[in-house]
């Protein structure tokens, strides 16, 4: 007999599922993070796979700053008309306070909009376990977390207190009020999703791919015109052929000149790449160790 042996995105995916049958299987109601991004579109495929010929047994839940991109808004409604579950959730308190990054910084602005928000969203729909799509390639201090990243009854992080994920055994073990944000693509790298994305036909956000766009320099970053809310910046910006290697608030991602207008493009774009995708979110560099101390703060 033949032996069998899966590539090396087959074995990605093998685990992918794995993980997120485990988390089906474990908590009695988990949800999806669905940020809209390339990774969200990755882990919605998966599911799919996972669950079929079954629907997806948890919701997606979408925690909206209201300062998404108009192309983020089009693709998320045009999945919940496709018949896909996606609660939208809007904190009235972040809401009210009327938060934008020029009036409170990015900071502030990132702490109500989207910590806050998303532990508001978790409270209010009890959920016990949230997925999603963080790699450990993104930023350093992602690395320090468990595929089952634990989250105490504030909804907060302590890297020191996690739990061994030995042979692939997950812990789910919980007392009450505490909770797991899993991350099915943990061992996924920029380079893997993109290249899954080709080989799946996976449809994502038109705004990963280049074209002209009009864009404020700020640094190395191409701050687009959406995201800018004084007139006078406005006045400053010029028509840059770029695209977006990740997506969050308008205000707060920058782009990168590019000419990438396809997946294949961008997967060969990336052979050459050395930067990681997250030094082009403003809110990673507004203070030293920011994403760490926001995830123990219970960021996503």
């Amino acid at each position: 007999m033949q032996d069998y042996q899966l590539s090396y995105l087959q074995e990605l995916e093998a685990e992918s599922l794995f993980i997120l049958r485990e988390v089906a299987s474990t908590f009695k109601n988990p949800v999806l993070l669905y940020s809209v991004g390339k990774d969200s579109s990755v882990l919605l495929h998966l599911c799919k796979k996972a669950f079929y010929p079954d629907p997806i047994p948890f919701p997606l839940l979408h925690v909206d700053t209201g300062y998404k991109f108009q192309e983020m808004y089009e693709f998320r409604d045009r999945l919940q008309r496709e018949g896909f579950n996606i609660q939208v959730f809007h904190s009235p308190s972040a809401l009210n306070s009327k938060a934008s990054p020029d009036q409170l910084g990015t900071e502030k602005c990132c702490g109500i909009l989207k910590t806050q928000a998303l532990l508001a969203a978790l409270k209010s729909g009890e959920y016990d376990a949230a997925i999603g799509g963080a790699r450990r390639d993104e930023e350093k201090s992602r690395a320090k977390e468990r595929v089952y990243s634990f989250r105490d009854v504030y909804g907060q992080w302590d890297p020191k207190n996690q739990k061994p994920e030995l042979w692939q055994h997950y812990n789910g073990h919980l007392l009450k009020g505490e909770s797991i944000r899993a991350f099915p693509l943990s061992n996924w790298t920029e380079l893997d999703v993109w290249t899954y994305i080709e080989q799946e036909g996976i449809p994502v956000v038109p705004l990963y791919f280049a074209q002209k766009r009009k864009v404020l320099r700020k640094g190395s970053l191409l701050i687009p015109e959406e995201g800018l809310l004084q007139e006078e910046q406005k006045a400053q910006t010029e028509e840059v052929l770029c695209r977006y290697r990740t997506l969050g608030c308008s205000p707060c991602t920058g782009a990168i000149a590019s000419n990438a207008q396809t997946v294949k493009e961008i997967i060969d774009e990336l052979f050459l790449e050395q930067k990681s995708e997250r030094s082009t979110r403003v809110i990673d560099h507004d203070r030293q160790g920011s994403m760490e101390i926001k995830k123990r703060e219970g960021y996503f």
